[in-house]
């Protein structure tokens, strides 16, 4: 058996984000984290956002969450993803984000925190699609949407962040 086969998936937990979470959105927030979304925010647009994101865990799952991705066994904040409702071509779906941090990169977590997060997505209801916009260019990015079982429906042009139109790839799946 090749050492390939007997790889072993990523265990990883999603856990709802709360107010002890903005020390990873800070670090979500570097340059290399950021270098596909338009660069970093200032403090004020973290902060903002930090507080969106805790309260999205107050909601009911239907209107999405934010979840800290942390390892099975030791706890270790690794990343995020998280599900939100919007209207996409005329359509009410659930639009998805993630990142690993840099130091956990090549391990297959945003895979598996992709595929979580779809999970979660389908038992909150709602939407019954669930897409993903990264850029064209964003190679990784992309390789995780097709590793996760997402389909390519082609390029668009995705406003992110608001006021830039970025030539991006809409990768979906159903829910």
């Amino acid at each position: 058996m090749s050492d390939t086969a007997r790889e072993v998936p990523p265990r990883i937990r999603l856990m709802a984000w709360s107010d002890g979470d903005l020390g990873l959105l800070r670090r979500k927030n570097e340059p290399e984290m950021t270098e596909h979304l338009g660069g970093p925010e200032s403090e004020e647009k973290v902060l903002s956002r930090h507080a969106k994101y805790t309260a999205m865990s107050a909601r009911p799952a239907v209107e999405g969450r934010m979840f800290k991705v942390v390892l099975d066994g030791t706890g270790e904040a690794v990343g995020s993803v998280g599900y939100w409702p919007r209207i996409w071509q005329g359509e009410p779906v659930y639009e998805t984000g993630y990142g690993i941090l840099p130091e956990f990169r090549g391990r297959g977590l945003a895979v598996a925190a992709l595929r979580a997060v779809v999970a979660r997505a389908r038992a909150a209801g709602g939407a019954r699609t669930l897409h993903a916009y990264p850029s064209v260019d964003h190679t990784a990015s992309n390789a995780i949407c097709r590793k996760a079982g997402f389909q390519c429906a082609g390029e668009v042009e995705f406003e992110y962040p608001p006021g830039t139109r970025t030539p991006s790839n809409d990768w979906w799946t159903g829910l």
